[in-house]
């Protein structure tokens, strides 16, 4: 935000606009590879693996790699990501995939806070979208 040279809620209004104009918009794809577990590890090994997860979200731009849905999207179903030769702590990609409700409760409620900045002027698309996803943890 103190980068912007205009407020944000008018940035957000024009992408928003943008995707409806373009034949093939772009697929939006969530990745967070900093999560750890109980011990402070990372879950996932690093950057040079990041090529597996890329992998999987190439193959369902185009139509595969299995998914399952969870009340933020779809992510990777058990065996969809290759985890052949990496030396991963057992649980630990289950554990990084894991949409917790617990956790997204205190990230829809710090997103909330975000979002009240801008007012009147935030996308009603955006506001939308925040309340969906609350609404699918029944919040």
């Amino acid at each position: 935000i103190p980068f912007c040279g205009y407020n944000m809620a008018d940035y957000f209004t024009h992408w928003l606009s943008v995707g409806p104009r373009l034949k093939n918009p772009p697929k939006i794809f969530r990745v967070n590879w900093f999560r750890r577990d109980a011990e402070g590890h990372f879950l996932w090994p690093g950057y040079g693996e990041n090529v597996r997860i890329l992998k999987w979200i190439v193959e369902r731009i185009h139509g595969g790699g299995q998914a399952v849905e969870t009340p933020i999207g779809h992510v990777p179903a058990p065996g969809a990501i290759d985890v052949s030769g990496l030396s991963m702590r057992p649980g630990a990609l289950e554990a990084a995939l894991r949409v917790d409700r617990e956790e997204w409760r205190q990230a829809l409620a710090e997103l909330g806070e975000f979002y009240d900045q801008f007012g009147e002027r935030l996308p009603p698309a955006i506001r939308k979208a925040h309340r969906d996803t609350a609404r699918r943890f029944g919040l």
